[in-house]
């Protein structure tokens, strides 16, 4: 355990507080992303309220303005911390009022805020700015292993061990206990299992909610509900279509991932995947629209990811950022050729002015036909050095 904490401490993540000068912050992400390793390490001497301890927890939630009164012990500007805010909405009367009248400035950490919405608490009426934290970038990770990644995903408590199936097994269980049952998410726990499991083979499709409901026995606007489950407790997101037409007509639906590759794995008991395979396509794809999407968020973008599909189904484009700056399709092939590259040639005669590339296993980087062909290691390098797009 003590290797295992000094991996991580060791670990230099991406996300910045910059703006914690001037405001205050919800700071949410999934469960074991790192969000309370990161937070004790860039805030060593503040105060942290940590509700997940009993003690503390029993202390804030019988009396909340205790909280208020111990910071106008503290000055203007100051910085305090609570961990789980989700599990004593109350609290956030409190910090409301002394973000207005002392001008203390929080970071208010959790899993989610599906619970806040849900009983109504305040939300501070746009005095905190909202920050995602995710599972590791290939940045944050020294001598960055693809297929280790593409295996095992990157949370931190997986990707550092050499054998994380006990541990994604265990996850799996926490998020439905402490997610879904323990806060009465779903009537009916073994459909919305059944329910994860489907849509862990849908992961980097188009939703197809009718199609999913009959493999599942359930509703269509219960798939929905299922799926905004999944997407409010931060274990999945929608990549919208980018839906602009000039010639072709596009499809609308999006697409869903989940938040890390090696959930999806577990679900669909995949491991080990070999290179050359549809499994590894799949799994590479997904690796890499999550590191964008890191990357965006990370940099405050105003970009955002989408990608591009025809009605037809003749052409597609796996991620399309800012308004038709960058189109990338993702190959898992060692050697890129002229018949990977039709979509990017049917979406740049409607956009010519838009960058195109392609994120491959070549050995080294190469122009073909317009088409910037990068290796994916080199292809994150460039990326997080700002070689691909300005934020």
């Amino acid at each position: 355990m003590q290797k295992m904490v000094t991996k991580m401490n060791l670990l230099k993540r991406k996300i910045k507080f910059d703006e914690i000068s001037e405001d205050s912050i919800f700071f949410w992400g999934a469960r074991q992303t790192g969000k309370s390793t990161i937070l004790k390490e860039l805030f060593p001497n503040v105060p942290y309220y940590d509700l997940l301890k009993s003690e503390v927890f029993s202390k804030y939630n019988l009396k909340p303005s205790l909280l208020r009164e111990e910071c106008l012990m503290l000055d203007e500007g100051d910085i305090v911390i609570i961990d789980e805010v989700q599990k004593i909405p109350a609290l956030l009367n409190e910090v409301h009022w002394l973000i207005v009248n002392k001008d203390i400035h929080f970071i208010l950490c959790g899993s989610s805020a599906r619970k806040l919405k849900r009983v109504g608490a305040n939300l501070l009426g746009g005095r905190a700015i909202r920050k995602v934290m995710f599972p590791l970038v290939s940045a944050e990770i020294p001598n960055f292993d693809i297929d280790k990644a593409i295996n095992y995903g990157t949370l931190p408590r997986h990707y550092l061990v050499n054998n994380p199936i006990k541990r994604l097994q265990a996850y799996i269980g926490d998020y439905l206990q402490q997610e879904i049952i323990s806060e009465a998410l779903v009537r009916n726990l073994d459909s919305f299992t059944r329910f994860l499991e489907v849509a862990s083979l849908c992961d980097s499709e188009i939703v197809n909610y009718a199609k999913i409901a009959t493999d599942c026995g359930i509703s269509a606007k219960t798939v929905k509900e299922y799926f905004s489950i999944l997407e409010e407790t931060l274990i999945g997101q929608f990549i919208p279509a980018y839906t602009k037409v000039v010639k072709r007509q596009v499809k609308i639906a999006p697409k869903f991932y989940f938040f890390d590759i090696g959930i999806v794995n577990f679900l669909l008991n995949k491991t080990p995947i070999k290179r050359k395979t549809a499994e590894y396509g799949h799994g590479f794809e997904h690796i890499i629209i999550q590191e964008i999407t890191a990357y965006l968020n990370y940099n405050n973008s105003m970009k955002k990811l989408s990608f591009w599909h025809t009605q037809n189904n003749l052409y597609e484009v796996d991620a399309i950022i800012g308004d038709a700056e960058v189109a990338i399709e993702i190959k898992s092939t060692e050697e890129v050729n002229s018949s990977h590259l039709k979509g990017l040639k049917a979406f740049s005669e409607e956009y010519p002015n838009c960058r195109l590339m392609v994120v491959s296993l070549d050995e080294k980087p190469r122009l073909m036909n317009n088409v910037e062909i990068w290796s994916v290691n080199i292809f994150f390098q460039k990326l997080w050095n700002n070689k691909i797009i300005e934020p």
